[in-house]
């Protein structure tokens, strides 16, 4: 790899996620030699403005490079002047496969913020022979989508001294006490707009999975039931629903990796979402099912796309969230394992138990701003970690998921060390 490259460059970087990963870069990547990427060199440079002001930095002297998703040369070049990209250009369905491409083509790492399940599951499909080959890294789902998620289970595990059979996860969000009016939680419209496309080609994935898995995994007993499409948890004292998001796949993903390569017991896993509410749930259940129903329909995405305020009960919005709603709402994961305990492990790691699951271990991921905040300090995390320790990952490159990638890593102390990272704890272990 020439050495004259800089380590790493933030692709999309004018977006809003794209922005607020330069604010963090400022701090992260401090000692490093890094850049930044977009179509456009006017909101390039406005964006190193705007957050050298935000970061009390001079940053006019940032590399800035001009690349566009629809001159794949452009972005060929792009990615031989790094040893990574940080791509925060989505949704991911439309414009990441081409920037995955010209990463492996140049011998560049890449990670991105996607939590699309279908863009995912087809890059590991078509490209992970040729990552290994080039010996690139390829790692999506950096973000909030589904860092806590994955490296929860992670955590779990190293934690939980025995076998663990299955971890559900509870995720609670919510604004700190003392948020002005008007503000909340929100979502920026390019999630938004992943999040239509996403459900709209859903039923893609199963063929996708057909190709990517021809082997079905082994069953493991006891199966981890579906708990009711509505309840309350006593893990968390909230009304639950399942959650909609990613994590389930990217985690079944990496399990499945680690099962396939160290023949590890996959955990099986269920996510769900909490509410403070019966008529709180009982609302989203119905967004839910307008969204869902109206995604299907091109007429019902147009509609989507164009009023994403109506249809969101005010959380998606075309400016995305403010700065101060951001900096003040919190996201919780809690996780409850369960396993046997280290004294009842199997000789094989695939043998199946005859007695039932005795030992518990709870577990909490948590942070601010999960957003942009946490996703951003997240995903300059994995982009660290691979330019450090790439020795401690997998296989020399590859398509993966982000614990397949960064179990055996210090990935998770990394996510722990910055003011907008990640925080990994014990609540209880019996």
């Amino acid at each position: 790899m020439a050495t004259d490259r800089l380590d790493v460059i933030i692709f999309g970087a004018s977006g809003f996620t794209g922005k607020y990963t330069v604010f963090e870069a400022v701090t992260m990547l401090n000692g490093l030699r890094w850049g930044i990427a977009g179509r456009n060199r006017e909101k390039l440079e406005s964006v190193l403005k705007q957050m050298g002001a935000k970061s009390k930095k001079d940053l006019s002297q940032t590399p800035i490079f001009i690349a566009d998703i629809t001159d794949e040369t452009s972005l060929l070049e792009m990615a031989k002047r790094c040893r990574i990209v940080v791509n925060t250009a989505g949704p991911y369905r439309f414009h990441g496969e081409r920037v995955v491409n010209a990463c492996i083509e140049a011998g560049t790492h890449h990670v991105d913020v996607s939590g699309e399940p279908q863009y995912m599951e087809t890059m590991q499909l078509k490209y992970d022979k040729r990552a290994k080959e080039r010996g690139v890294y390829v790692v999506s789902a950096c973000g909030f989508d589904s860092i806590p998620a994955d490296m929860g289970v992670v955590f779990v595990e190293k934690n939980f001294d025995g076998v663990v059979n299955s971890v559900e996860t509870f995720l609670e969000s919510g604004v700190k006490e003392g948020a002005g009016p008007g503000t909340r939680a929100g979502l920026n419209y390019g999630t938004w707009e992943s999040a239509v496309y996403g459900l709209a080609h859903s039923d893609e994935l199963r063929g996708i999975r057909q190709q990517l898995f021809p082997q079905r995994l082994p069953k493991f007993y006891p199966l981890l039931k579906h708990r009711p499409l509505i309840f309350r948890s006593t893990e968390v004292d909230k009304v639950c629903l399942p959650f909609p998001g990613s994590d389930r796949s990217v985690v079944m993903r990496s399990q499945r990796f680690l099962y396939d390569q160290d023949k590890k017991r996959p955990v099986q896993m269920h996510a769900y979402v909490g509410f403070p509410s019966w008529i709180a749930a009982a609302a989203v259940v119905l967004f839910a099912s307008i969204f869902g129903l109206m995604s299907k329909f091109q007429i019902g995405r147009t509609l989507l796309l164009k009023y994403p305020g109506i249809f969101s009960g005010g959380l998606a919005s075309r400016d995305g969230p403010s700065e101060e709603s951001m900096e003040r709402t919190y996201f919780k994961m809690t996780f409850k394992a369960i396993g046997w305990p280290q004294a009842d492990r199997l000789a094989e790691s695939t043998d199946q138990y005859t007695v039932p699951p005795t030992k518990t271990l709870m577990v909490r991921v948590s942070g601010m701003n999960p957003g942009y905040g946490a996703t951003c300090v997240a995903l300059l995390s994995t982009a660290l970690t691979i330019l450090r320790e790439s020795d401690k990952m997998p296989n020399n490159g590859g398509v993966l998921a982000p614990a397949a990638a960064f179990s055996k890593t210090s990935l998770i102390s990394e996510l722990e060390k910055h003011e907008h990272g990640m925080k990994f704890e014990i609540l209880a272990n019996k």
